[in-house]
């Protein structure tokens, strides 16, 4: 991607990148992200799940959501993935750190209104959530299609950044005598959780016994 005014790093440029595949990869991992947007002056930030179909990121929510009810107007939005790799502990406060991989996407998002584009949008998000997922579960109904928005923003301005490896200290700071290193982080599924009305005999799928993220 051609960084542009608004999406290129001053900071810590050598950290950044405009790789797609890169860009694609963090969203792919990704389970949340957080759309940024202002309302007659006040900005809000808020969670939502995503997913990715190449080069457009699809969200939705309720049609009474007042977030959807902004973005498909056209207001600008600021969508962020952030993924934790580690813990950065540095021999002194201002050099502790963290470890991470983190994209940001600016535009305009638009609402899907076709019936069929809105479906394919449905599933990617449930294959989002876990591959595999769209194959056994009931697709959605006239009636949840009609009371769910999905809006679709084309990944076109966006920006990657990381930071990797141990702490990066003053040179009189490595003859402190405390403890420096990385703590990292993930993503682990424990044992899957049946619910309280599964029937007995319900097998329980290769994608959910070996979830990974």
């Amino acid at each position: 991607m051609k960084p542009t005014p608004r999406t290129q790093l001053a900071r810590k440029p050598d950290r950044g990148s405009y790789d797609r595949a890169t860009v694609h990869a963090i969203l792919d991992e990704g389970l949340i992200c957080h759309l940024g947007f202002a309302v007659e002056g006040q900005p809000y930030v808020l969670p939502t799940t995503h997913a990715r179909v190449e080069d457009r990121l699809y969200v939705h929510g309720s049609v009474a959501s007042r977030m959807l009810k902004t973005l498909k107007g056209g207001t600008p939005v600021c969508v962020t993935v952030t993924l934790i790799d580690g813990l950065v502990l540095a021999r002194s406060a201002f050099h502790t750190s963290m470890n991470y991989r983190s994209v940001v996407i600016l535009g305009a998002a638009s609402e899907v209104t076709d019936l069929e584009h809105k479906r394919s949008a449905f599933n990617a998000l449930v294959e989002h959530i876990l591959p595999g997922r769209g194959a056994h579960i009931r697709a959605p109904s006239d009636h949840e299609m009609s009371a769910t928005s999905v809006l679709c923003l084309p990944i076109t301005e966006a920006s990657a950044k990381a930071r990797t490896g141990g702490p990066v200290e003053a040179e009189a700071d490595y003859a402190l005598p405390c403890w420096a290193g990385v703590v990292p982080l993930s993503v682990q599924a424990q044992a899957p959780i049946p619910d309280a009305r599964l029937a007995p005999d319900t097998p329980l799928p290769h994608e959910v016994a070996f979830y990974t993220r």
